[in-house]
């Protein structure tokens, strides 16, 4: 064998020796490796002091301010308002009427229309708009007709919704001892249905009052118009007629009136020409019995 060949193969043996004594297993390969990943990365990193606060910073947060009964008492109103518009032609003037209440986010409540014979063309028309826009569905209603009429009335109801949220306030806090007193209540039976229709009486007045909060809340944030929108009046008569013949046609009414109270009117006059006529002759026959005879 060959020099360079030995000196080749004994240098594969030691590199071999020395890997299988300086290499762990493959087991402890793993461990050692799953381990190292279980460790938390912010072992080893060193934990930094806390850093002050910006006081200029803090000076910029805005102050949340909680809205409490008394704040809302102010803008508590509750605003109706009439109003009544002639128009040439009705339909048309109802769809705008209606389009100008969608359009200021409000909705149609009811409508009648009115269009029988020989009567006025005319509608009614309840609208709810946004308090804060009440202003201006008063001015968009000039655009439509002629404005012959508007009414507003306000009715502020803050008082009512302070002393309303007051009662229920305390009407929750009476109802809280009542559960808790029921809670731990070990007495006899009869106090304790007394306790519970107690509790029972206080929720329904929590309940009653809810629902007018609920009631003042809706009708100050959505006032409420109701227009009359109607036609002009006829001046010529109605269809087919002529002004000059109902005219006749009243007169002759006026006469036949007039005849019927003069008709009427003998039930009184005839007794009392009667009783006239009879005092007037008794009368002359008395005083030509006491003139002396010829």
């Amino acid at each position: 064998m060959r020099p360079h060949t030995l000196i080749i193969m004994s240098a594969a043996l030691i590199l071999g020796c020395t890997s299988e004594r300086g290499a762990p297993p493959a087991a402890d390969n793993a461990v050692g490796f799953l381990a190292q990943e279980r460790q938390p990365a912010y072992a080893a990193r060193p934990v930094a002091a806390p850093q002050a606060y910006d006081e200029v910073a803090l000076t910029e947060i805005p102050e949340v301010r909680i809205s409490t009964p008394s704040d809302m008492a102010a803008n508590m109103i509750i605003r109706t308002a009439t109003a009544s518009v002639q128009v040439d032609s009705l339909e048309p003037a109802v769809a705008r009427v209606k389009e100008l209440a969608t359009r200021l986010g409000g909705y149609v409540g009811s409508s009648g229309i009115v269009t029988g014979k020989n009567q006025l063309r005319q509608a009614a028309i309840e609208v709810k708009i946004p308090a804060a826009r009440f202003d201006e569905v008063l001015s968009g209603l000039a655009p439509i007709g002629e404005l012959e009429s508007v009414n507003v009335s306000a009715e502020d109801v803050g008082e009512e919704f302070v002393d309303v949220n007051a009662r229920m306030e305390n009407a929750r806090r009476l109802e809280r001892r009542l559960v808790d007193l029921l809670a731990t209540r070990t007495g006899k039976l009869k106090d304790v249905l007394d306790v519970e229709r107690e509790l029972a009486r206080v929720r329904e007045e929590i309940d009653r009052y809810e629902g007018r909060i609920r009631y003042l809340k809706a009708h100050t944030a959505m006032s409420t118009l109701s227009v009359t929108v109607h036609e002009p009046v006829p001046v010529v008569g109605t269809a087919g007629k002529s002004v000059m013949g109902e005219a006749f046609t009243q007169a002759w009414r006026n006469f036949v009136v007039l005849v019927a109270l003069a008709v009427q009117s003998l039930g009184v006059v005839l007794p009392l020409g009667f009783v006239a006529v009879v005092g007037w002759f008794v009368t002359r026959r008395w005083r030509v019995a006491r003139q002396p005879a010829a």
